[in-house]
């Protein structure tokens, strides 16, 4: 069960809110705060994603090229598709649209594929702290939505010897992250823009006996900035407590740089459909800005994380359905600190200079997830159910050195995502559904008191004070619905 505490510092490491929603995918996503974030991601067709995600065992046709892009090697034939996207949080927390097109080809050994999406993001009602009432020109919150364009490419070749090599570049144009601005909670209004970069090489061979052997490696860059928008208010006659409200902008930078690597293994075991897998993947994360979230209160601080995941998988495939069951084990551990802005005076005497470290923290993380589902086929028709479960568990180890004191922490909570589908398999078009819901999460923020009013005033003096967030902490549950629909046609 999740914790909150006056005294909690709360981390949401760069690359939370970019994790494309499946378990098993080479990018690890670490995260202290089970912050709702949408399944803004959620842009790839997929064959599984209706049966929980499950892949270790059990290919997936339209995600794997997107994973590992010499997977593209086992398209099946040249086809168009289109994926439209959309997703809600509960209590008007926030939406997105997103209508995804693409393209899948194969010629004399030769592969490829090309995708754009187009995608609609609507932030929730009432999320920032109320603009003060007749302020000239301001608004309560600068944009209600942003537009984010997504673009991947991919081609590869297939080798002697059943050897499939790929390589693959997916670009993001981002005017928004979900979720992001519940870490604001006292803001105003808030202004996004951004890019991811993640170039990937894969190799993939197939043995005798149905055995697949597949590698990736991959490098992940992932910039934003955001523009808080605050209102501090100020005493202008102390005599008749007038108060006079000031805005204050404050640009927050995040930007982390992954290196990853990824192998996976899966063969056939007896003659009744059942298979086995296996995987291990490996991240290193630099996060040289982590923006100043409000929830936090650590201004500007730079870390860097390894996270490893292995996991092991069962399926069973027969001539009218299949079972895929996944379990994953990730432990990671993330170093971060805050630096010094100029020399700050400890509690005992001493002085920090320019530069150095004021607040340590050391994060261990052992993660869990299981992903199972079950395909039917009737006819043409097929019918999915599957559920995915995650369990988050940390460990914080913190060191105050203004203050000369430390501290420790544990979090725990897990999420719950049902999911279910149906598909129509007709003689010139494929047709999919697939929808779920993610629970156990929620929108973090920080309640206002008359105590964070107080402390409002000096906003300099927040920042060089490294103290609790300006208020306590709270967590309203929320749920993600989510639907995805698929048309695949072939060219033939």
């Amino acid at each position: 069960m999740l914790r909150t505490s006056y005294g909690r510092v709360a981390l949401l490491l760069s690359g939370l809110l970019v994790c494309p929603g499946v378990v098993t995918g080479q990018l690890i996503s670490l995260k202290t705060v089970p912050v709702a974030a949408g399944d803004q991601f959620l842009i790839f067709p997929s064959e599984n994603l209706a049966m929980g995600g499950v892949s270790i065992a059990l290919d997936d046709r339209l995600l794997d090229p997107y994973l590992n892009p010499a997977r593209g090697a086992h398209v099946r034939e040249s086809q168009v598709f289109s994926t439209p996207t959309f997703y809600s949080v509960s209590n008007s927390a926030g939406s997105a649209w997103t209508l995804p097109v693409g393209t899948a080809f194969q010629s004399r050994g030769w592969f490829g594929g090309i995708f754009a999406a187009l995608q609609n993001l609507k932030r929730g009602e009432e999320l920032f702290a109320p603009v003060p009432f007749g302020f000239p020109g301001a608004e309560a919150l600068s944009s209600r939505s942003a537009t984010n364009k997504y673009a991947n490419i991919l081609f590869g070749k297939t080798l002697e010897s059943e050897l499939s090599i790929g390589f693959s570049a997916f670009l993001a144009e981002l005017g928004g992250l979900d979720g992001t601005e519940h870490l604001f909670a006292t803001a105003s209004g808030i202004e996004q823009r951004g890019d991811i970069v993640d170039l990937r090489m894969g190799l993939s061979k197939e043995f005798p006996g149905d055995r697949t052997l597949e590698a990736v490696v991959l490098h992940n860059r992932f910039s934003m900035t955001h523009d808080v928008m605050f209102f501090d208010w100020f005493v202008v006659d102390t005599l008749n407590w007038i108060w006079e409200p000031q805005m204050r902008v404050e640009v927050n930078q995040d930007h982390s740089r992954t290196w990853g690597a990824h192998v996976a293994y899966d063969q056939p075991v007896g003659p009744d459909g059942w298979r086995v897998g296996g995987l291990f993947t490996a991240n290193r994360k630099d996060h040289p800005k982590i923006p100043n979230y409000e929830i936090m209160n650590i201004p500007k601080d730079p870390g860097h994380s390894n996270a490893f995941n292995v996991g092991l998988g069962v399926a069973k495939v027969t001539e009218r359905t299949r079972f895929g069951f996944d379990f994953v084990f990730e432990p990671a551990t993330s170093e971060t600190w805050a630096e010094a802005e100029g020399p700050i005076p400890t509690i005992g005497g001493d002085t920090i200079p320019d530069g150095k470290k004021t607040v340590e923290n050391s994060f261990e993380f052992s993660n869990a997830f299981v992903n199972m589902g079950v395909t039917h086929d009737a006819g043409p028709v097929a019918l999915q159910l599957g559920l995915r479960v995650s369990a988050y568990d940390f460990h914080l180890d913190q060191w105050n050195h203004v203050l000369e004191s430390s501290r420790r922490q544990d979090e725990d909570w897990m999420e719950w995502v049902p999911s279910w589908g149906v598909s129509v398999r007709l003689a010139d078009l494929e047709l999919r559904y697939a929808g779920r819901v993610t629970t156990g999460t929620g929108r973090p923020g920080v309640a206002l008191t008359a105590v964070a009013e107080g402390r409002a005033l000096d906003a300099a003096a927040a920042n060089d004070v490294l103290l609790a967030p300006s208020g306590p902490l709270t967590l309203q549950d929320a749920t993600v619905m989510t639907h995805q629909l698929s048309v695949l046609i072939p060219i033939r």
